[in-house]
């Protein structure tokens, strides 16, 4: 049996809090790792009224107008589903990245469980920082993307905007994974 090419997709998402169903997602960015000019974004309407001011402060979102132009849940992860299911073909396989994966990772799952039943990447994921951490033999606390873009000095550089994060995640991750495979 031939093992499918994985198809690398850096994923970014804003939030209102720390954790899915209590909080909602607010904003999902993602791009093709090799090939960053395919993109996906989209705003969500919020599935409750909770937030962490912190959270909204540092990404400019509202819930109020994301309620009013945001894309319902349902329709933003199918949304998602087809755009992920169009990077590939049958013969590849989409593969989660993140930077903090386990963060993003765990509203989108969430998202793409309570909505749609199933999540097209699976039950796994690529972090960044530990793919930094292994091919630099940093320690953790030297996996922030400030401390990881002064040794890979990338041309991006994130904003708290879910597109842009992902664009930029996903330049890290190639840079780190060039250290790995030079």
């Amino acid at each position: 049996m031939t093992a499918k090419q994985e198809i690398f997709i850096s994923v970014d998402v804003e939030t209102a809090g720390p954790i899915p169903g209590e909080y909602s997602m607010l904003t999902l960015g993602a791009c093709c790792v090799d090939q960053p000019s395919r993109t996906f974004s989209c705003s969500i309407k919020p599935i409750s009224n909770k937030f962490v001011p912190e959270a909204l402060e540092v990404t400019g979102l509202s819930l109020e107008s994301l309620a009013k132009d945001g894309l319902p849940p349902d329709v933003a992860m199918q949304d998602f589903a087809t755009w992920v299911g169009s990077q590939c073909t049958q013969w590849e396989l989409p593969v989660f990245v993140g930077l903090n994966a386990p963060f993003d990772w765990s509203f989108v799952n969430y998202y793409f469980h309570r909505f749609l039943g199933t999540n097209p990447f699976g039950f796994t994921a690529v972090d960044i920082k530990a793919v930094y951490m292994g091919a630099t033999g940093s320690t953790w606390q030297d996996t922030r993307s400030s401390a990881m873009a002064r040794r890979l000095n990338p041309t991006l550089q994130g904003d708290h905007d879910a597109l842009h994060d992902a664009l930029y995640q996903a330049e890290l991750f190639r840079l780190a994974r060039g250290l790995i495979n030079p």
